[in-house]
């Protein structure tokens, strides 16, 4: 990386390059990393592991650079952090299980956002959520700090009721004229209360919807597959048609 941002004899492309302008790339090398963990693909993953540290190493030299910080600086406080975080490992505090580690993670952190302080409020059981998550993964993330401070239903059943609330809400708001912005709103809350339902079933919303649009990919592949063989295209041919190789592709699975 120091060579590539020689300032005489580095690459060009990579001395453009800022915080700012690396953002997508950090984003679509993670992705990258969880494809590589859902394909099972153990040689896929070393290579996006190595793509995705490229980014953090990047961000590194130009820190340093800027004289804002350095690597060292980096892994100095994640370090400083596991350490400070795992008291049951480190300490002498006591952890039965998985709950209680998070529990106490979560008790840390809310001091540490005390202990910085902050003039526009006070810290929040749900702060650290990053915004820039998928929107159905800040959900659920949102969910489970409510729950670890006690914010959650006891059981399914009333996650349930309020999916059918939700629906009732969203049906009454479909067809009024100049109501889009409320149609929104309440598919937004839909949507929020499916991810609580998943997070209940302990089945997780964003890896569900990424199954079910590899399915949708999939058995669509089959029906243009099959209209092809017929010397057709999908916008020439009928939905009856296309319905009938859909259920085709579903029986094949």
């Amino acid at each position: 990386m120091e060579v590539l941002l020689h300032p005489v004899d580095g690459c060009p492309w990579d001395l453009q390059q800022t915080h700012e302008t690396l953002k997508p790339f950090a984003v679509e090398e993670a992705y990258e990393v969880c494809q590589a963990i859902d394909d099972g693909d153990a040689e896929e993953l070393r290579g996006e592991l190595g793509d995705l540290g490229l980014q953090i190493v990047f961000h590194g030299a130009l820190a340093r650079r800027a004289g804002t910080f350095t690597l060292d600086d980096v892994y100095t406080s994640i370090c400083d952090k596991l350490i400070r975080r795992h008291p049951h490992v480190f300490g002498d505090v006591n952890a039965a299980d998985a709950g209680v580690v998070l529990q106490n993670w979560e008790a840390i952190k809310r001091q540490e956002r005390a202990e910085k302080g902050s003039a526009e409020r006070p810290p929040s059981a749900l702060d650290g959520v990053p915004k820039a998550l998928p929107a159905l993964q800040r959900a659920e993330r949102l969910q489970a700090k409510a729950s670890r401070v006690g914010f959650d239903w006891n059981d399914v059943a009333p996650v349930l009721a309020k999916i059918r609330e939700e629906l009732a809400e969203l049906e009454a708001e479909v067809g009024q004229p100049g109501n889009q912005r409320k149609v929104a709103e309440e598919f937004g809350d839909l949507l929020f209360a499916l991810v609580n339902l998943g997070r209940f079933l302990k089945v997780d919303a964003e890896q569900a919807l990424h199954g079910t649009n590899a399915k949708f990919l999939r058995r669509f592949q089959y029906v243009e597959e099959k209209l092809a063989e017929r010397g057709k295209t999908p916008a020439q041919s009928t939905l009856e048609e296309m319905d009938a190789l859909w259920d085709a592709a579903k029986g094949k699975e």
